[in-house]
């Protein structure tokens, strides 16, 4: 079994605790109110300036320049790609992105940056993995049950469709093959960073729901 199977399968009760969630539920049927997807979108928009920070820092840090060209393209789709795609949503639903990140976005990120930053390449692209994951098999659950005229189509079509899924799939097998020359102890670290994110996709989602708002 591949090393990312054994991650998946380890995690696989923290996704379907996600596809349960009542934000991705209303999603799917296309009842969600408006104003929690505004918000949604408004904090995936910072979540992506500072994914895509963290990816450029796992650029900087790759020794090998293949892998130095795939982190640059990975930052280019989540600083322009989808960027672009949540600029329609503005247009859309009649906002402006605004406000800073709620308490779990700014957990979040700090998270990733502080790995990626701090620790090994390898727990870097681990702790990097759900967001491509997590989001593709999101995606197309969502677009197998997903209400006729779904006013949240764009976004479903695009965590489904199949340029998201081969950087998905560009990014596991990075991770199998950092996973394969990695010690024992390494792959243990690895498993922790990707357990760590995966509960904050939960979060993420969750607080969305909510509209998580500073309490102080």
């Amino acid at each position: 079994m591949k090393f990312t199977q054994t991650l998946w399968e380890e995690n696989t009760a923290t996704y379907e605790q996600i596809v349960a969630l009542p934000f991705n539920q209303e999603l799917t049927n296309g009842t969600l109110d408006t104003n929690k997807f505004k918000f949604y979108v408004n904090q995936d928009a910072h979540y992506l300036a500072e994914y895509g920070r963290a990816l450029s820092i796992m650029a900087a840090k790759s020794p090998d320049t293949k892998l130095v060209l795939d982190f640059i393209k990975f930052a280019e789709g989540a600083i322009v790609t989808e960027q672009l795609l949540h600029g329609s949503y503005f247009e859309q639903f009649d906002f402006e992105l605004s406000g800073s990140k709620s308490p779990t976005c700014l957990n979040y990120t700090n998270f990733l940056l502080a790995t990626c930053s701090l620790k090994s390449l390898e727990e870097g692209m681990a702790a990097l993995l759900p967001c491509f994951w997590i989001y593709r098999e999101v995606g197309l659950h969502i677009l197998g049950n997903t209400a006729k005229d779904n006013p949240f189509q764009a976004w479903i079509d695009t965590y489904s469709g199949e340029e998201f899924a081969d950087a998905v799939e560009k990014a596991i097998a990075i991770t199998d093959k950092l996973a394969e020359e990695a010690s024992p102890t390494l792959r243990a670290k690895m498993k922790e960073a990707f357990t760590m994110s995966c509960k904050m996709e939960y979060l993420f989602w969750e607080s969305a729901y909510r509209q998580e708002a500073w309490v102080i």
